[in-house]
């Protein structure tokens, strides 16, 4: 079995009609952990609705490749079953769906075929017992009344469950306190191996230093503007992006970096 390969090229999008990316490359490989930082509006959670096909962000160039298919021509239910994988910063809460109901519809949806019962109960208990969640939780009501935390694990669930070829994690370390980020940072490290890769979208250093990313990218209004090795994390949690500004003559980009990222996703 080859080894999965997300390949992003020159990628340009907009939403309603205001470019935020605007050439963003990037090239992952499966078994690897990508985290992309930067701060608020410089393109992170666009990145990642843009890969899922979100309606509301229009590539205007570019192109995506995923295992050398552009995923880019394809619908967000297509770019799934082709091995993606979204992680959302605000899961949505649907009551009356179970855990278990909602995770078996996906699953089969991205297999193309119905998966028997007894297969996927087994395959259930065992993703569960993996990372640690108690059997109950598949027969909740999908996210509704879930604390931020139990949300997050909901979503490291999916990921085990679909088994993707691409991960991407926007944001899942977004309000969650210390001992959440640890059990969603480690819930990844079980799950990743050499037919997967992830990339980790992140305003902050604290959840990389549980996953220990491979590689760190920077982004600054709309590009990649530095790449390096966790290193890169460690000084922009001690320095700020203050220092990446004045270093590549951005001083004008003054983005507020006390708050969270705009629901708008940009």
């Amino acid at each position: 079995m080859s080894v999965p390969q997300l390949v992003i090229r020159n990628l340009h999008a907009s939403v309603d009609g205001n470019p935020i990316l605007k050439g963003v490359n990037l090239e992952i490989q499966g078994g690897t952990v990508h985290a992309v930082m930067g701060p608020n509006g410089a393109g992170k959670s666009t990145l990642a609705f843009a890969l899922a096909g979100h309606p509301r962000y229009e590539v205007t160039e570019g192109e995506v490749l995923l295992n050398g298919e552009n995923i880019l021509e394809m619908e967000a239910d297509e770019r799934a079953k082709q091995g993606l994988f979204l992680a959302f910063q605000y899961p949505a809460e649907v009551p009356g769906v179970t855990v278990a109901n909602f995770l078996r519809v996906a699953l089969n949806q991205v297999r193309g075929e119905e998966v028997p019962v007894k297969e996927f109960i087994q395959k259930l208990h065992e993703k569960m017992d993996l990372l640690e969640i108690p059997h109950s939780f598949s027969s909740r009501y999908l996210n509704d009344g879930f604390s931020g935390g139990e949300k997050k694990r909901n979503e490291m669930l999916q990921l085990a469950m679909l088994e993707p070829k691409m991960a991407v994690l926007d944001e899942t370390d977004s309000g969650l306190d210390i001992d959440a980020v640890r059990i969603v940072a480690e819930s990844v490290n079980h799950l990743k191996g050499p037919q997967m890769g992830v990339m980790v979208i992140t305003h902050y250093s604290r959840i990389l230093r549980y996953l220990k990313p491979d590689f760190v990218h920077v982004m600054f209004d709309g590009r990649i503007v530095r790449s390096g090795g966790p290193e890169l994390a460690e000084k922009l949690e001690a320095e700020g992006y203050n220092w990446l500004r004045r270093e590549l003559g951005l001083e004008e980009l003054e983005e507020d970096l006390s708050g969270e990222v705009p629901v708008d996703g940009r």
